[in-house]
Order: structure tokens, then sequence, then C-alpha cells
């Protein structure tokens, strides 16, 4: 009986633990967001952002395509706080509506090219320098990557949109393609040093397999810099995305995206009506800038070395 009360003790103390653990955790994090104004900034822009992009069909006074010829190119003001564009469709609206396009686009594209650049990066990493076939494939890999990172990432998007056809599935692979080499180098260079040391050596001398290895001592501990990478990342691959919209490679109008209400509002600058530009440009820079300071914070937070001495820092 005495075991059986032991043994429920036990049972119930580990979610305590866990709780303790979490609360600890989260205590830190808000210390270091109290330590460092800049990342704090930087959560509470991406936070809006996407808090933003899920409330937009509550939060719009307008439906984001309706365009009212009679509205044309109203300022900011009245009714339409930002004003309308040349077609009559409320700015506010469009502006609030565009991180739905822009964000799934980036993320969605984002994390295809981590999954695929961090597996491949990790194999390369894992077999570089053994004397056999896989060292020739991890040569023909890298040198593949080397050639696509020599193309203008801009340039080289524009091209496989062309390829792939325009639409949202043709940007979101194009952003996957020409991010997969940033994260197979970084999976490659820290599964180089990591592969190296004692635990690894030993799981092998254990006779684990190299997937086991891989999957249990290798990737857990190497995966670090990609989670930083993935913020810093989305950031840029909303500017390409707005980018290729601008162009006419992206996103097709009148959708609301940042980068074409931008491209439509162009040709009224010159003339005095700088609003159905300015305002999504503006809202394009600062959900870019937050999410590179939501990757600063986390480069730190997923360094144990920089975080102990932050840690340090705070007492």
């Amino acid at each position: 009986m005495s075991n059986i009360a032991r043994s429920g003790r036990a049972f119930s103390g580990v979610p305590r633990a866990a709780r303790r653990n979490g609360a600890r955790r989260l205590r830190f994090f808000l210390a270091v967001l109290c330590a460092r104004p800049s990342f704090a900034l930087g959560y509470a822009i991406v936070t809006t952002v996407v808090a933003i992009a899920l409330l937009a069909p509550w939060l719009v006074p307008y439906g984001p395509m309706n365009a009212d010829p009679s509205m044309y190119l109203l300022p900011p003001g009245g009714s339409h706080v930002l004003g309308t564009d040349g077609t009559g469709m409320d700015i506010f609206s469009r502006v609030l509506f565009a991180p739905r396009v822009d964000l799934a686009i980036a993320i969605v594209g984002t994390f295809l090219s981590a999954t695929i650049g961090g597996a491949v990066g990790a194999i390369v990493g894992y077999y570089e320098g053994q004397h056999s076939w896989r060292r020739a494939l991890s040569t023909f890999v890298m040198r593949s990557a080397d050639v696509l990172q020599a193309f203008p990432v801009f340039v080289f998007a524009i091209a496989l949109v062309a390829v792939f056809g325009q639409s949202v599935k043709s940007i979101i692979l194009a952003i996957a393609f020409v991010n997969t080499p940033i994260y197979l180098r970084l999976m490659r260079i820290q599964v180089l040093s990591i592969s190296r040391l004692r635990y690894v050596e030993a799981a092998y001398v254990a006779g684990a397999s190299d997937v086991a290895i891989l999957r249990r001592h290798v990737i857990p501990n190497a995966i670090a810099p990609l989670v930083a990478q993935l913020s810093v990342n989305i950031g840029w691959s909303v500017l390409l995305t707005a980018g290729l919209s601008f162009v006419g490679a992206g996103v097709v109008a009148p959708t609301p995206e940042w980068g074409s209400m931008i491209a439509m509002g162009f040709q009224n600058v010159v003339t005095g009506q700088w609003w159905p530009s300015v305002f999504p440009g503006i809202a394009l820079c600062i959900t870019v800038f937050g999410f590179a300071l939501v990757g600063a914070s986390v480069e730190v937070l997923a360094d144990p070395a920089r975080r102990r001495v932050l840690s340090g820092s705070l007492r």
C-alpha cells in the first residue's frame, strides 16, 4: 500500500515539476524583455500583425476589394481613415487584410525551406569526410547550393514564378527554393561540429544507427540557429512577396497585398496622391522590422552560452 502511495505521489509530482520549470522559463523570458526593450518591441509588433491578420474580417469597415468609383482617390480622413486608392477601394481595410496573404505565403514558404534545407544539411554534414559514395553525394549537394546562391535572389525568384506560373503556390515554391540553401548551410555547419563530440561518438560505438544518432543526438542540438533564422526569414519572405507583387510577378491585383498596393498607387505619387503607396509601405516596413527584432531575440535565447551570460546579467 505504501508503495502505491509513493508511486502516486511521484506521478503527481511530474506535472508539478513541469509547471515549475515552465514558470521559471516564463519569468526569465519576461525579465529578458524588460532588460531588452527592443526584443519586447519586436514581439509586440509581430503579435499585433498576427492578431490583425486573424481578426481582419471583424476590424475593417469596408470590404477589401469593394471598389466605388465615386470615392476615387479620397485623401485620409472622414469615413475613410487612410483614404481610398485609384479604384475607390478603402486603403485602411486593404492594409489590414494584406497580412493574411503576406504572412501565409511567407510562413509556409519559410517553414518548407527550413524543413528541406535542415534535413538535407543534417545528412550532408553528418556524412561529410567519409570515404564513400556518401561523401561524393555531400559534395554534389553543396556545389549545387553554391550554384543556386550565385544567382541574385530576387531575379531567381522572378524566374521561378515565370516557370511555375503566377499564383500563390508558385510564390511559396519560389520562397522555399531560394531559402533552402541558407538552412542547408546552417544545419551542415552545426552538424559538422556536433557530430565530432564525444557523446555522439559514444552512441556510434554503442551500436546506434546513423538515423538514431541524427534524430536523438545531433539534430536536437543543432536546430537552434535554424529556429533563430526562421523569424528573420519570415520577415524577409514578406518583403520578397511584396517585391514580386510590386513588379507584377506576385499576387494578382486586386487581392489585398502590400506590394501590389504600393504598385497600384505608385503612379499617383507624382501627382500628389501619396497615401495609396505610403501607408502599405509603412505597414510592410514595420512588419519586417518586427520579425528582425524577434529573430535577434530568438538567436540570443536559443544559444546556451549567451543565455547564461544574459541570465547572469539579470541577477
